[in-house]
């Protein structure tokens, strides 16, 4: 899967023992958006896409169907974007 993949929902790459994806996670499902979540620890090849994705190592990385991504956002971030898409 190249970077330019176009994802049809949000999609959340993060790990159980990230603490920005726990509450980036929390955010959404307190917003009930519908969205996937891949597991950098559990999918073989997730962390490398989500770096493919961002050009980085950190997580969460939080792709949008617009092709634009978040990377860490803050909560405040996080609700701006989703009120924009």
């Amino acid at each position: 899967m190249s970077a330019n993949t176009a994802f049809d929902k949000v999609t959340m790459f993060g790990a159980d023992w990230c603490g920005d994806c726990r509450r980036s996670k929390r955010l959404l499902d307190g917003l009930g958006v519908d969205y996937d979540y891949v597991d950098t620890v559990a999918v073989e090849d997730a962390a490398d896409r989500a770096r493919a994705i961002s050009g980085r190592m950190n997580i969460p990385v939080i792709v949008f169907p617009d092709g634009s991504h978040l990377v860490e956002p803050s909560d405040p971030e996080l609700r701006e974007k989703l009120a924009a898409v």
